[in-house]
């Protein structure tokens, strides 16, 4: 039963272009399950959108969420389009009409939709105005990841990174590997791994490069991270940032150091690169970065991985955290939000740690083991009905 989603929604969505003409989008929200609370999932715009996929990140987030012990079970949306190439005002009736065909299956008590790739706080911001609008009340709690002035919470733009971070600095430590001195290399510079690359530097490691969809830029004494980010914020890339050295993107993964974030796309360690990254840590910053055969590779070279549905999962706890506050309407300190997100990254690496250990397996199996022996045994509790 938890091999299949309890819901799927595809919806049309008429289209009126800024010079008058018409097109018809194709959205979809999958629901996985309901064993342990409302859905949760992001909402990404992506002209690779397709319905399998949306499954399967529906699935990937019910493991999370269980794995963080967050009251949800998974659900994700997508729809089929660019969104570089439309306006903000088409990208606003998309938006719009998208979330007026779905809002029977959405809520606070159903379905929270968040931001995911080509969506932000605006996007969140118009499903939940729609969606209220409807209700005939204004619903803060449909969606998180809006602005800190609809009721967003503190701390939830960078929440992801803090999460990888800490994560980053308990697997460290469990290699006996001191944080302060210690050496790092971070793939990606955006949402995710511009924030993790500073409060790594903030903790005392030296992050020797970081790359972008551009190219990549090292230097052995450790980067500047808020002049880099002060460089990006300027030109759009790190390539040409002063006084550092460029470096092939693929040969940067090889790098001799401590700590490896990837956070940017997908199957960046395969097969083919595993055998030479000499990393002790691994921290996955992005979703998937890691295929089988390089994880196989990892687990013979001694090499920890921390696997993705661990790592990057502060995003959804912060989520839960501002789902919260919504719903009690009382808003918590950024002091408050991060103290509360480090007690549940900690408390989640350490249920993983201790899970691999007794049933002899790598974090990535016992962290998937964990979530869904936590859905199993909330499903089995609850019944079937009818």
């Amino acid at each position: 039963m938890l091999s299949v989603p309890r819901r799927e929604v595809t919806v049309s969505i008429p289209l009126r272009r800024d010079d008058g003409s018409h097109e018809v989008l194709i959205g979809h929200r999958v629901q996985h399950n309901f064993s342990r609370g409302p859905a949760k999932g992001g909402l990404r715009y992506s002209p690779d959108v397709t319905l399998d996929e949306v499954r399967a990140l529906a699935m990937w987030m019910t493991w999370k969420c269980a794995l963080l012990d967050v009251p949800y079970g998974g659900a994700k949306g997508g729809v089929r389009i660019d969104p570089r190439i439309h306006s903000q005002a088409e990208l606003e009736r998309v938006t719009r009409r998208y979330t007026s065909e779905i809002s029977p299956f959405i809520g606070p008590e159903r379905d929270i939709p968040a931001p995911d790739i080509g969506t932000d706080e605006r996007t969140m911001a118009w499903m939940m105005d729609t969606y209220s609008v409807q209700q005939g009340h204004t619903v803060l709690g449909v969606t998180t990841g809006k602005p800190i002035a609809l009721g967003g919470s503190l701390g939830r733009a960078t929440a992801t990174s803090r999460g990888v971070a800490h994560i980053a600095f308990s697997a460290l430590a469990d290699r006996g590997i001191a944080v302060a001195g210690s050496t790092a290399v971070v793939q990606g510079f955006g949402k995710v791994g511009r924030y993790a690359a500073r409060f790594l530097a903030e903790a005392g490691m030296r992050v020797v490069a970081v790359s972008d969809q551009y190219g990549a830029v090292a230097d052995e004494k450790g980067l500047d991270i808020v002049s880099l980010e002060a460089h990006v914020d300027a030109t759009g890339s790190v390539v040409g940032f002063l006084g550092s050295d460029e470096l092939d993107g693929v040969a940067m993964l090889e790098l001799d150091v401590d700590l490896l974030v990837p956070a940017a796309v997908e199957g960046v360690l395969n097969a083919t690169n595993a055998p030479r990254v000499k990393a002790r840590v691994i921290v996955e910053g992005a979703n998937g970065p890691t295929t089988p055969e390089a994880d196989e590779i990892f687990r013979s070279n001694g090499i920890l991985v921390a696997p993705d549905i661990l790592a990057n999962a502060g995003g959804v706890v912060v989520s839960y955290f501002e789902w919260v506050q919504a719903n009690q309407a009382f808003w918590w300190s950024a002091e408050e939000v991060e103290a509360r997100l480090a007690t549940r990254m900690d408390l989640a690496w350490r249920a993983v740690t201790e899970h691999a250990r007794r049933l002899g397996v790598p974090l990535r199996a016992a962290a998937t083991a964990l979530a869904v022996e936590r859905v199993a045994q909330a499903h089995l509790l609850r019944g079937l009905y009818p």
